[in-house]
């Protein structure tokens, strides 16, 4: 696939399709990696976008209680030591 480099401002960029831009979910950044004679465009995304806010609403409800104890009754501590 051949793709234009055009003038953006006083630098030189590329227009993605938007059939291509979907297909590989490309949001606001992709990450490019240089090899030896090409380049590679990866999407980025945001590891963990959002979560911050969803702990806040889960601590605000009351949601966020442990599922489980983090200590069983049958847990011997003298084997860790």
């Amino acid at each position: 696939m051949d793709v234009s480099v055009i003038k953006v401002g006083n630098s030189r960029g590329i227009r993605l399709s938007k059939t291509l831009i979907e297909r590989y979910n490309i949001k606001d950044t992709v990450e490019v990696i240089m090899e030896k004679g090409y380049m590679i465009l990866k999407p980025k995304t945001v590891v963990r976008k959002g979560w911050e806010d969803s702990f806040r609403k889960m601590h605000e409800n009351g949601d966020d209680k442990a599922l489980m104890s983090d200590v069983f009754e049958d847990e011997n501590f003298e084997e860790w030591k």
